[in-house]
């Protein structure tokens, strides 16, 4: 089966463009020069040489347990990705991948395919082996020359339904470290890659996941002189919080490794991959940078949280870095065994940064605790189990600031109207100051969506009107690095309501004659917002803990009734379910009541103001995960993110006009001092 990457519809394997779009199932766009005929499996553009192959982490690791899945096959088969056979089909046989040249006297040479349907193609030569050697654990880039393919462990993850340990998912061939990544998929946001495919040959495991070997090693920033001890004290209490995910499923092990440990675009630690405990072993360089950079800090075993400590002292001792305050003492403490718990060893950081805050040396409030209880997980305890034990961990809740403000709208007419009574205004200023220690960004955001009514000649009269007059007011009355009151915002509505009454009394129009226009309004000033709503043209708000979240709720008398306490299936019936019941222009002032909100931007947040034509028949909360998560990267294109939308929006919707204004807020913690 193959998924459009424009649209997600589901193709044949045989079809060479999307049935749906008409989108090329064969050939890419490079994203560098736009030449839109690079062959889909091509590692780099012909024309510039770009890398734009889609890559990922392949691991080949030989079980090393008595709980070995046995002679399981290949998860996947030559078919429909989506039908997962059972290993003993005959019929299944010709798709069992061969791992018969990982041999130990043989070596797989680049270019060469880690399974017999060759799709994932090395980027690097397997090592040789010696008689007496035999692969463990080996680690490599490969190139998907399928990206459109769907694997049955990407159907898993989208459906949720499988029981990882139900007897069909064992017998399917999914290895068991294939199953840890499973299992701790959505428990630390980025930090635990995201897992493409596996199966198991033998006793060998393959795993394919997220490609990090290009991410930024934690060790190289905390040795620069510009990263805050702070900062240092954040990360620390991350691999808390990682070490207590991981505990559970005997992955502490991947947290010993420095060359294990990463970090994302905005400097939250990450790991590269996962390493399951053992008494003798540690994990193996990735390469000779990852050789150079790693350090023995594994302890004897069993593992306690004294290898945190070592983890620590061993990075300072490679970064060079002078220890600091009470992080001496803590180490210390922590090396001959006075903190036993990382609930302990959490109050001992929250300790150390109150004193931070008390020397003036940092400009952060120091670390709080939600919950200072560890919620108690027993051996017997499956890795499907762990989430709903970890959810109530303790976290850090840090002062964030704005590290980064952009912006893309667009509008278009749709495939049904002939002319477009959306309209849209955005106004942003960014104010940055950044010396050789510190860097401090002030954002100042105004972004306002109308869908206007009333015909040709009306509703964009209104729809623009609307906009110009909120626009004229905030630039008077917005007073800088303050946020407007909700008394500003309400008089500002106020004034772009009577202007286009007004126009509707001068012009003497009556009834459905009467132009108007719906309001979508967000206000940013730094990493505080401001939203107004009037009508159905709505605000969400997408981070990656919370997901899609719409925050405002549409001026329409199907919700109307729900708010009286009508059942939804029945308010909705209404043949006037849709029917607005607020709008700007069409009466005064003393007909409309806008919705006015504020939040706080604590974690990097994409937000869409989006007119009906983009939101109608839930499009958004269908396609969000595919079509706006992935915005949320600053490596994402705002402005391609935004056509996107509003091509998806024409292909199922398109009866209206349709606008939407993406706005990508990151922030990150004030650390500076």
């Amino acid at each position: 089966m193959l998924i459009c990457p424009q649209c997600k519809f589901e193709n044949p394997n045989s079809n060479k463009f999307c049935q749906n779009c008409g989108t090329s199932l064969t050939h890419k766009v490079c994203p560098e020069c736009s030449t839109d005929d690079v062959p889909v499996n091509a590692l780099r553009c012909h024309n510039c040489d770009t890398e734009c192959g889609t890559v990922f982490w392949a691991i080949i690791a030989k079980e090393k347990t008595d709980e070995a899945l046995g002679d399981a096959g290949d998860v996947r088969n030559a078919g429909d990705a989506g039908d997962v056979r059972d290993v003993g089909d005959e019929e299944d046989e010709g798709a069992i991948s061969s791992l018969s040249p990982v041999s130990p006297s043989s070596q797989i040479a680049l270019g060469s395919y880690l399974d017999s349907q060759e799709r994932y193609q090395l980027l690097d030569p397997l090592p040789a082996q010696t008689e007496t050697a035999t692969i463990t654990d080996v680690n490599i880039r490969v190139l998907d020359c399928q990206p459109y393919q769907i694997s049955p462990i990407e159907v898993m993850l989208a459906s949720q339904q499988s029981d990882l340990l139900t007897p069909s998912v064992e017998a399917s061939g999914i290895p068991r470290l294939a199953k840890l990544y499973i299992a701790l998929q959505s428990q630390s946001e980025r930090g635990i890659p995201q897992i493409h495919d596996a199966w198991q040959q033998g006793d060998m495991q393959v795993v394919i996941i997220e490609d990090r070997s290009d991410w930024q090693y934690l060790l190289d920033l905390w040795q620069q002189e510009t990263t805050s001890s702070l900062k240092i004290l954040h990360w620390c209490y991350e691999m808390t919080q990682l070490w207590a995910v991981l505990e559970p499923v005997n992955c502490r092990q991947s947290l010993l490794d420095l060359s294990n440990l990463r970090l994302d675009e905005d400097q939250t630690l990450a790991l590269q991959r996962l390493y399951v405990e053992s008494s003798n072993s540690q994990p193996a360089a990735e390469s000779p940078e990852d050789a150079q950079a790693q350090t023995s800090a594994i302890p004897e075993e069993p593992l306690t949280i004294q290898a945190l400590g070592r983890v620590w002292q061993a990075l300072f001792r490679e970064s060079q870095r002078t220890q600091f305050g009470s992080v001496v003492q803590m180490l210390g403490d922590l090396d001959v065994g006075k903190i036993h718990t990382i609930t302990q060893l959490r109050s001992r950081l929250q300790e150390i940064s109150v004193e931070l805050e008390a020397l003036g040396s940092e400009t952060l409030p120091p670390i709080k605790e939600k919950n200072t209880a560890v919620p108690t997980i027993s051996q017997s305890d499956e890795p499907e189990d762990i989430i709903s034990k970890t959810d109530d961990m303790p976290t850090v809740v840090l002062a964030m600031q704005l590290s980064s403000l952009e912006d893309a709208g667009r509008t278009d007419v749709g495939r049904q109207r002939h002319h477009n009574e959306d309209y849209f205004g955005i106004e942003t200023k960014i104010h940055k100051l950044e010396l050789p220690k510190s860097r401090v960004l002030e954002g100042h955001g105004l972004y306002i969506l109308c869908d206007g009514m009333g015909g040709h000649a009306g509703g964009e009269i209104a729809s623009e009107l609307a906009v110009n007059t909120l626009r004229q007011y905030f630039q008077e009355h917005w007073i800088a690095n303050q946020l407007p009151t909700e008394d500003s915002i309400r008089e500002a509505v106020y004034l772009a309501n009577e202007a286009i009454y007004k126009l509707n009394q001068q012009d003497a129009r009556s009834g459905v004659g009467r132009m108007g226009t719906t309001l979508v309004m967000l206000l940013i000033q730094d990493t505080q917002a401001a939203v107004v709503h009037v009508g159905d043209s709505r605000l969400y708000r997408l981070t990656r803990k919370q997901g899609l979240q719409q925050v405002t709720v549409d001026h329409e008398v199907g919700q109307r009734e729900i708010n009286r306490g009508v059942e939804a299936s029945i308010a909705y019936a209404r043949p006037d379910a849709y029917q607005l019941t607020q709008a700007l222009g069409p009466r005064d002032e003393n007909s409309i009541n806008p919705d006015v909100g504020f939040f706080e931007i604590n974690e990097d947040t994409l937000l869409l103001l989006a007119s009906d034509g983009l939101s109608d028949n839930d499009l958004l909360e269908t396609h969000w995960q595919t079509h706006l998560e992935p915005l949320l990267s600053s490596a994402a294109n705002l402005e391609r993110g935004v056509t996107d939308l509003i091509e998806l929006a024409n292909q199922h919707n398109g009866h209206d006009n349709i606008t939407g204004i993406l706005i990508r807020a990151k922030v990150r913690p004030n650390l500076e001092s």
